[in-house]
């Protein structure tokens, strides 16, 4: 038995490698891009991987290899899901021939993410299965089991993991790897793949009709499990990663009682209803939304059951779940249950008194990094367009732009140029420039660009080409000319794409090049039309990983005046010292030299090696 201490995400990559997949495809979204990272690495087991521009042309993209009779597997984070919904609504429908996953990453408590949705909603909907997996180990088992259970019943299932799922660590016991052995073989069938009315409308039925079958198959699987205690009359439903600290919090209190373990939907009713029949109280603990908790109300009340059924309030409908909140929540709900040592030894210490001190730490929010492009492009936005222009923007490391005053709307990827279009169309007088990175411009801003421009905006639109997918960790995309697993493809020009979509007015610029940044960007605003400016210039962390060295900057300390502007410009590598900027810029400088072009007294110059 082999086993190895890993990342969840890099256990359900193993998951796929010990599953024969030979489709993998996704669009990074953190918390589930490391999946893909490490598969794109895998050069010998026969599968082919992509990035994808967007969700829903990953799905989209798997979906015509499982028709093809190959299993394929397709990765996203929760919200990239409702990109993705339209295929999947339907391919749910449709069926497949190979297997076909579509895993979700979701993340309660929104570490990284604009909402936080729950993604078994989405299966419900679709009325396809949901795997949650509870454990590390379990995300890695499940992928294997999936596909053989997609295959059997010719239908897409999701997994849904989440934050402290794929990003958790544990130790995974290993199987063996097994090579793609897929033979694509397309074979037509208009009726289950070509979903017009006449051909829908006998597909919905069979969805329906499989629903059943499926339940039984799940209920005398490994995945839900009921243990039951006699003598006692509570019992407690708990699912995915929420059933570990249910448990854990079960055994610490003492409390003596049946525990059902859900897994996989659909839900199996049976155990559900062997449940009620021998509990006279229930809780039903779940992370975010009540769908294991409505579905057991529901069988209580169809097979008339008095049993008591507690869930959410209170149980916590936001943010993660913990050992700690399942404690509390068992103290309150079965405090006469409880083994009254336990209580008392689990209580939480008293906390100590705060220490006087006159210390005041300072804010840390997030930041750009040092030499990021996107700080320029911000600062000649704001100096152009002032501090009354409205400035929309997008999801990416240039969110931050927060911080510099030209972010006023965030809502989802591509949203930006949609919505400045809407405000520009809506009556308002002042000026819109709004912001988009490349990666997301070519995810869904193509489309929000090309509806701009036909319905005649007025607004400006700048692309920051950083040359890569930053904010996930740097995956590639179709601008930076390669693909997922390094091979060589032709990068698509950003300007010749909004060319394309009818934009008059382009400008390609060079981030580090102020004065060019601000000639542009004047024009642009003055453009009666929709105006592109494409800020361009490589994500400062990969041009050092590259290798990419330029001469420091450092200041002439007789030249300062202490006017700030350098401070202010927001470089972490610029420090002052009471009343000028210190004569050095720290060992973080790239050396891009902005910092030296916006000092209005030549107090900052290059260091010549």
């Amino acid at each position: 038995m082999t086993k190895e201490y890993m990342l969840g995400n890099v256990a359900i990559a193993r998951g796929v490698m010990e599953s024969g997949a030979g489709m993998v495809s996704g669009y990074p979204g953190t918390p589930s891009s490391e999946i893909i990272d490490n598969l794109r690495a895998q050069k010998d087991l026969g599968f082919y991987v992509e990035w994808s521009v967007n969700e829903k042309v990953a799905v989209e993209v798997a979906i015509g290899a499982a028709f093809a009779g190959i299993r394929a597997f397709v990765t996203m984070k929760h919200v990239g899901l409702n990109v993705a919904a339209d295929p999947l609504m339907t391919v749910s429908y449709a069926g497949t021939k190979g297997g076909l996953i579509i895993l979700a990453a979701d993340d309660p408590s929104l570490h990284s993410s604009q909402n936080e949705q729950d993604t078994r909603r989405y299966a419900q909907f679709a009325q396809i299965p949901c795997f949650d997996p509870a454990t590390i180990q379990d995300a890695k088992d499940v992928v294997s089991f999936a596909f053989d259970f997609s295959e059997r019943f010719e239908t897409p299932v999701i997994i849904r993991s989440t934050t402290r799922i794929s990003h958790g660590k544990s130790s995974v016991e290993l199987g063996e790897l097994k090579p793609s052995t897929n033979v694509a073989d397309f074979q037509k069938d208009p009726s289950r793949m070509v979903m017009m009315p006449n051909f829908a409308r006998g597909r919905h039925g069979v969805i329906l009709g499989k629903q059943k079958e499926m339940m039984e198959a799940l209920e005398e699987s490994s995945w839900n499990v009921l243990e039951k205690c006699e003598g006692s009359r509570i019992g407690i439903i708990s699912s995915g990663i929420a059933s570990v600290y249910a448990k854990e919090a079960l055994h610490a209190l003492g409390i003596k009682a049946s525990f059902l373990k859900i897994t996989a939907y659909p839900m199996p009713d049976n155990l559900i209803i062997e449940m009620l029949n021998h509990c006279d109280k229930i809780l039903v603990i779940e992370e975010l939304e009540p769908i294991v908790e409505d579905h057991v109300r529901i069988l209580a009340q169809q097979n008339q059951s008095a049993t008591v059924i507690i869930g959410k309030n209170p149980v916590p409908r936001v943010f993660e779940l913990n050992f700690e909140i399942c404690r509390r929540v068992m103290i309150d709900v079965l405090k006469d249950h409880c083994v009254v040592s336990a209580v008392e030894k689990a209580a939480p210490p008293k906390p100590l008194p705060p220490e006087i001190t006159d210390i005041v730490l300072p804010p840390r929010p997030p930041a750009l990094c040092v030499g990021c492009s996107h700080r320029s492009a911000f600062q000649v936005i704001k100096e152009v367009f002032g501090k009354n222009a409205i400035f929309p923007s997008d999801i990416g490391c240039y969110t931050l732009g927060i911080h510099s005053g030209v972010v006023d709307t965030t809502i989802c990827m591509g949203a930006s140029i949609s919505m400045a279009s809407g405000i520009t169309h809506s009556g308002e007088k002042k000026a819109v420039c709004c912001t988009i990175g490349d990666s997301t411009f070519l995810h869904t801003g193509v489309n929000s660009l090309m509806n701009a421009v036909y319905n005649n905006s007025k607004m400006t639109v700048a692309i920051l080409d950083n040359r890569i997918t930053a904010m996930t960790g740097h995956q590639p995309n179709p601008n930076t000319g390669q693909t997922a697993v390094g091979v060589e493809s032709i990068p698509v020009s950003l300007a010749d794409v909004c060319a394309a979509l009818g934009a008059s007015f382009i400008r390609v610029v060079d981030a580090y090049d102020y004065e060019a940044l601000k000639t542009a960007f004047r024009d642009a605003k003055n453009f009666d039309g929709v105006s592109v400016v494409i800020v361009q210039q490589a994500c400062a962390i990969v041009a050092r990983k590259l290798g990419v060295k330029n001469n420091p900057y450092a200041v002439i300390t007789k030249n300062c005046k202490g006017c700030r502007k350098c401070i202010n410009f927001g470089c972490p590598a610029t420090e002052f010292n009471k009343e000028t900027a210190v004569s050095f810029i720290n060992s973080q400088c790239i050396g891009c030299g902005v910092c030296a072009q916006i000092c209005p007294f030549d107090a900052i110059a290059e260091v010549k090696k």
